[in-house]
């Protein structure tokens, strides 16, 4: 999930994601920077954090790491990008940016669609050996 934020109105992200537990996280293997939130006290699943400079914005691009990202000779990710956990992440993260900028970002538009409700038909209780009592 992506969300984009004024540079202006955030200069340093290291400082919100801090506050909102995050950590700067350095790839051994590609020197990537990103910042990462453990989920439990094992190292996965964690949230996973990139920030992207796009001039005037920074873009925020959020996943969850369910494990961690090796089969044998080749890596393979199985991060999650969006659904209700991330959504709700991302929301909290917004909020972090909010209290510390005073910079409101619009509301997210959910990426998955939920399901619709039915009503579930009107049956009448099966009677009990008790007769109605419980």
């Amino acid at each position: 999930m992506k969300q984009l934020f004024p540079i202006d109105k955030i200069p340093n992200p290291l400082i919100v994601l801090r506050k909102a537990g995050y950590s700067h996280f350095i790839d051994p293997n590609t020197n990537e920077e990103s910042y990462v939130l453990r989920l439990s006290a094992s190292h996965y699943p964690r949230m996973h954090l990139y920030i992207e400079d796009h001039g005037a914005d920074w873009s925020f691009n959020l996943h969850i790491d369910q494990k961690q990202a090796s089969y044998g000779a080749h890596t393979k990710h199985s991060g999650e990008y969006d659904g209700p956990t991330v959504e709700r992440e991302m929301q909290r993260i917004i909020k972090w940016v909010a209290a510390e900028s005073g910079y409101v970002a619009p509301e997210l538009v959910p990426t998955v669609q939920k399901p619709a409700v039915q009503k579930a038909e009107t049956q009448k209780p099966k009677p009990t050996q008790f007769g109605g009592i419980f």
